[in-house]
């Protein structure tokens, strides 16, 4: 704030701001500043910075001069529009909006139609002859005054409305006439003053400055919190506040206002897509309490409005190189444009988008990679309807965003939340969902709307989720009280399962199967792209040939990780399995090892295979031991109903045998007991037998003229030494198993580093490994001091109360974790220069832990098959923003 300048004005060629001042003026102010810089009619307004929000909520008061410059900006707007703020005879009249930086569709609060009283209705009703859009108006901004400055419950307003419409006989809002406005007007007055002990305040600037106190407080109302939690925007940015002289779509048959987008924002095409309402204004389209009307049809109604409309929508976009939503109102056949933004889209649409751009020549590839950001693929890999399913369609609403949900309905958002949290998938239905419901949406699989249109809050809130959604489904109907839902016949009920359909607007009783999309056309595409300027190799976490083949699908470039423990719970496995840990003695365990081999090495060659020609990281033995011990209760049991039955003592004694022998198995902490290496120290005839699988399968499959790389890992090392003891076993049995088949095979073995001591020692340990992979799953857990199965009762709560950002399990905790991690990298490579390092844990997929890895120079990320094209994505972003960084 050195230059003391809060306010900035815009339109009537007095334009002060610029689109590349967003970080200043809000994506709002800063796009309504750039379309008046490109002539493109814009109501004239001013913008009052993000810095005086900032201020404002710490300080709980404005900075110094600031409300002089904004009466110094009202006398502007009253030269440029001819009306004066506050005058009875010709009002000036404005809305009050905020404008955070990024989008926040509907999270924060607006004021419309603010100048007007007593007094200057009748001034407006006047001027425009028409008193019947001067009542309208008032009790608009009554409604959004009491509700967004005074804090009145907004249903308060809706039911003397709605009991007006009852008491006329009317549906819409706009059937009833100037009289019964006037009484709404006054009976809203009433609720005002009954519900803050105050009358309503008739001067224009107190409601002004009252406005833009409510605004910026809406930066921390609660709908908002949980927005930017979710879309990690963070606290400290603000919000600015636009000031605009009113225009007015609700002035008759000649006038309307609508929401469009320059693509289709839900497949990309390129296409005008939106929707308009004549005589209404902005909020009724995006409220959904009336259906709107196709943008398409403005052509017929409105030809002169939608052929200007077409050529800025147009110029727009190839301005700002991106698709656009826009809003505009006509006002008696002449258009405004209020808004233009950079549109919120499904996943689908991003790629389409970004691909078709770079073929139109308005972007280059690297610009098309930074616009998709690589969650938004994971969401274009979720399910869809399986299309031969047979499916019981009830009733069709709009496809407002694509994908499929399967769900038990719920009614309330708080109710989603609840059941989601409880582990239940629902979907959300409502008859038309509000920014408060931001909590349940998120928790839904998807959302259900009887009302509203494809640009309704619902349709664009989970768009940008990547949720399905059908909107403006107008054939069920719902009664909470009795918790069901009708459609035609079909009585829906909550806690019932449904199905809904976002790209066909399809709603279908009962579950039904779902399938996942393949990687194919523009998504080929744009990773293809993205392979080509990242450097982080991106490779996967599978344990069954199916799993590795999925990855080769989805671009992986060899297996991480190979979990062995994960193939032994097969139901004729678990039984050998349980017969070598319950052994007493080694030729006891050989015993069920040489049972294990051949289905060992049966797993190998079947992953081998389908990665031929990629590394293969397979982890030898990992067991907290407690997975595969018989249930103590079960033998418990047994052991009771046995000595009820008289059995034979031999019997009994056998019982009694495995329950001392799961005593003395069993672990305080299993997690940090007998697992990983340390089982191969005590029992070296273990890993002997895996090495074997591992090399007999690579020798067979390699005479049979394939490339097999195996790498070898050994897990849970926390001292050198035990690298080096496994390590000789491992060299032992692999040279004999290939001089035995007179194959060579050129096998790596390496580590996991999952322990701060490995980390802190590596430089030791890397004396004996061909490579590292960070186990950030253990690493986490370990140093936390967290235990990853019981950390979820608390970590809810260290994340409210913001002692953590976010779950360290899902998004790496880069200064503590992280710090272990490049400490690592260091000591590693500091005695072993080429040293091959990559993470396996879940973070491998994650976007920001994979631009941290490619930071930290690792080689190499991986993660679960359908997480790859993720991975691949987030490391061509980390790759493009150090080229960018570089240049600077």
């Amino acid at each position: 704030m050195a230059d003391n300048k809060f306010v900035y004005f815009f339109g009537g060629n007095k334009t002060e701001g610029k689109n590349s001042m967003k970080e200043l003026l809000g994506g709002k102010g800063a796009n309504l500043a750039e379309m008046a810089n490109l002539g493109i009619p814009v109501p004239p307004g001013f913008t009052i910075t993000t810095e005086v929000c900032v201020q404002y909520l710490k300080d709980k008061d404005y900075p110094k001069g600031l409300l002089e410059q904004v009466d110094a900006a009202i006398v502007k707007l009253e030269e440029v529009v001819g009306k004066k703020f506050g005058d009875n005879e010709n009002p000036l009249l404005v809305s009050v909006r905020s404008g955070a930086r990024v989008s926040m569709p509907g999270m924060m609060d607006t004021v419309l139609n603010l100048g007007l009283n007593d007094a200057s209705v009748l001034g407006l009703a006047k001027n425009t002859e028409n008193p019947r859009f001067a009542y309208d108006s008032y009790r608009r901004f009554l409604t959004m005054f009491g509700d967004v400055v005074l804090g009145i419950e907004h249903d308060k307003f809706e039911h003397a409305l709605s009991e007006k419409k009852h008491a006329l006989g009317v549906k819409l809002d706009n059937e009833l006439g100037v009289n019964a406005l006037k009484e709404l007007v006054e009976q809203f007055k009433l609720i005002i003053e009954h519900e803050t002990g105050k009358q309503f305040p008739q001067d224009a600037r107190t409601q002004l400055l009252m406005s833009i106190d409510a605004v910026f407080q809406s930066w921390n109302n609660q709908r908002a919190i949980t927005y930017r939690k979710l879309n990690n925007i963070p606290m400290e940015w603000g919000t600015a506040v636009n000031v605009q002289s009113m225009v007015y779509g609700n002035m008759g048959e000649t006038s309307g206002t609508g929401v469009a987008f320059t693509r289709d924002p839900a497949t990309g095409h390129k296409r005008f897509y939106g929707e308009y309402l004549i005589n209404a204004q902005g909020e009724d389209v995006v409220a959904g309490i009336r259906t709107p009307r196709p943008i398409s049809t403005l052509k017929e109604a409105m030809p002169i409005a939608f052929k200007q409309l077409e050529e800025i929508y147009i110029k727009l976009e190839n301005h700002f190189r991106d698709m656009q939503d826009i809003e505009f109102t006509i006002e008696q056949g002449t258009l405004y444009m209020l808004q233009t933004r950079n549109g919120k889209r499904t996943a689908a649409a991003a790629i389409k988008i970004a691909a078709d751009m770079v073929a139109e020549g308005l972007i280059d590839k690297k610009t098309a990679i930074l616009r998709i950001e690589p969650n938004q693929i994971d969401k274009l890999l979720h399910p869809m309807i399986d299309p031969q399913a047979t499916l019981q369609v009830v009733a069709t609403g709009l496809p407002a965003s694509p994908g499929a949900a399967v769900g038990k309905v719920v009614f309330t958002a708080e109710h989603a939340e609840q059941m989601a949290e409880s582990g239940a998938k629902v979907i959300l239905v409502r008859t038309e969902t509000s920014p408060e419901d931001i909590g349940g949406m998120n928790a839904a699989e998807g959302i259900l709307t009887v009302r509203g249109g494809m640009t309704s809050h619902a349709a664009v809130v989970a768009r940008g989720m990547g949720k399905p959604c059908v909107a403006g489904c107008g054939e069920i109907s719902i009664d909470i009280k009795k918790g069901v839902f009708s459609a035609g016949s079909c009585s829906i009920h909550e806690g019932d399962y449904i199905s809904i359909d976002g790209s066909t607007g399809h709603v279908i009783v009962g579950k039904v199967p779902l399938i996942t999309p393949e990687v194919s056309g523009e998504l080929k595409t744009v990773l293809k792209w993205a392979d080509e300027v990242r450097t982080l190799g991106v490779r996967t976490n599978a344990d069954t040939p199916y799993d590795a083949s999925v990855a080769r699908e989805f671009g992986a470039e060899g297996i991480g990780l190979c979990r062995t423990e994960h193939m032994f719970f097969g139901e004729e496995r678990i039984p050998v399995v349980r017969e070598m840990i319950m052994a007493e003695t080694e030729a006891a365990r050989r015993s069920a090892l040489v049972k294990l081999l051949p289905m060992q090495r049966e797993d190998f060659a079947g992953i081998f295979h389908a990665m031929e020609g990629y590394p293969v990281t397979i982890r030898l033995l990992d067991p907290p031991l407690h997975e595969f011990l018989p249930n103590h209760e079960e033998a418990l049991e047994k052991l009771m109903e046995l000595e009820s039955k008289d059995a034979p003592e031999s019997e009994i004694n056998k019982v009694k045998k495995v329950m001392e022998r799961i005593e003395f198995l069993k672990e305080i902490n299993p997690m940090l007991g007998f697992r990983g290496c340390r089982l191969g120290v005590v029992y070296p005839e273990i890993y002997e037998m895996q090495v074997q699988a591992i090399i007999e399968a690579a020798c067979e499959l390699t005479k049979e003229g394939m490339t097999i790389v195996p790498e070898i890992m050994i897990p849970l090392i926390s001292h050198v030494k035990e690298l080096q003891i496994v390590k000789q076993q491992v060299v032992k049995v692999a040279s004999a198993v290939m001089a035995d088949k007179d194959v060579k095979i050129n096998y790596k073995i390496g580590t996991m580093i999952e322990l701060p001591r490995a980390a802190l020692t590596a430089d030791k340990i890397a004396l004996e490994a061909d490579f590292f992979s960070f186990g950030t799953n253990d690493l986490t857990q370990t140093t936390f001091g967290f235990s990853r199965d019981d950390a979820a009762k608390f970590l809810p709560a260290y994340i409210e109360k913001s002692i953590l950002e976010h779950d360290p399990f899902a998004v790496l905790d880069q200064s503590g974790v992280g710090e272990l991690i490049k400490i690592g990298i260091d000591k590693g490579r500091s005695t072993k220069s080429d040293l091959k390092i990559g993470i396996c844990g879940e973070h491998g997929g994650e976007p920001s832990s994979v631009i941290f890895g490619h930071k930290v120079g690792l080689n190499y990320v991986s993660c679960s098959p359908f997480r790859v094209p993720v991975a691949r994505m987030a490391a061509a972003h980390a790759a493009i923003q150090e080229e960018e960084m570089n240049k600077k």
